[in-house]
């Protein structure tokens, strides 16, 4: 049952532009813009809620942290401090460095190649899948802690680029977006053609873990191992997840459109590009909105 455009918190420029609380969460592919323009509303005196390091911190960081510290329990010195307390282990993870959070979740694989054994890979994706949906239905709370607490009247959440594979963009009654656009205005960043053969060249050079759904990934795992005839235990980990990505992005890319359509409205990543100031945010939004409008007429 598709959500036949629920209604959005900010219907039309005016009431988005005379609001004295401005509340947006952008979505949309990593790379395309997402936190480079939270980062300039919260240097204009936005409040910034990263969903990616709430999960990394709140959600996820003991067994983060427990993993670092069962890969520092095999090397004699550090079992023996960390045995005596002598020394602590954490993760550093950040609004722009999120690398804890990656090596984590991992890629699945030959171990001799850093690979985790697939049951292993499932199991932190599914922890991944529960640690994500917490975090966006925490959005309220630190909307209005960030206004009760901190004083911040405007507030960006900074979603990460699975938030597609967590919810249902074609059910009016989806338990997260319809938390999520009772609160904040639904903004996809939208890339093009050419945004996406950037982002899958820039992925090959440097492959990283991300999050997929169960469905998408036990389709993939499988179709790899028939295509190269590989073992589990025998599959180069980086190559499995260059071969997956590009797919990912096909997949995922109605998903961003149908959460656009019926929960929200869609910029350009070569708008978003030009973003500035907070100002120049302000003006986008509104012209999406009038857009949009225009569109429905």
């Amino acid at each position: 049952m598709a959500a036949e455009n629920t209604p959005m918190i900010y219907e039309t420029r005016a009431e988005w532009m005379d609001a004295a609380r401005k509340r947006v969460l952008l979505f949309g592919m990593s790379g395309l813009g997402k936190t480079r323009i939270s980062s300039i509303l919260r240097d204009g005196g936005w409040f910034h809620y990263s969903i990616d390091y709430r999960i990394g911190t709140r959600y996820m960081g003991e067994a983060i942290a427990d993993n670092f510290k069962r890969e520092a329990m095999k090397v004699p010195l550090l079992r023996e401090l960390l045995l005596s307390d002598s020394v602590r282990i954490a993760s550093n993870i950040t609004f722009d460095n999120l690398a804890p959070l990656s090596t984590y979740l991992g890629k699945p694989g030959d171990p001799a190649l850093g690979g985790l054994p697939f049951d292993e890979y499932r199991h932190r994706q599914n922890q991944h899948r529960e640690a994500e949906i917490a975090a966006l239905l925490d959005t309220p709370h630190f909307i209005d802690r960030a206004h009760d607490l901190y004083g911040y009247d405007n507030f960006v959440c900074d979603s990460g680029g699975s938030i597609c594979e967590v919810v249902n963009p074609d059910s009016r009654t989806d338990p997260v977006l319809s938390v999520l656009s009772r609160h904040a205005l639904m903004v996809w960043i939208e890339g093009s053609e050419a945004h996406t053969a950037d982002l899958i060249r820039r992925f090959d050079k440097a492959p990283k873990p991300m999050y997929y759904r169960p469905e998408f990934l036990l389709e993939c795992w499988h179709a790899y191992l028939s295509e190269t005839g590989r073992m589990p235990g025998a599959v180069d980990p980086d190559a499995f997840v260059r071969w997956t990505y590009a797919r990912a992005l096909a997949h995922r890319q109605p998903r961003y459109a149908a959460m656009a359509a019926n929960w929200g409205l869609r910029v350009a990543a070569d708008e978003i590009a030009r973003v500035q100031t907070p100002g120049d945010f302000r003006e986008l939004i509104g012209a999406a909105l009038d857009k949009r409008a225009s569109q429905a007429a």
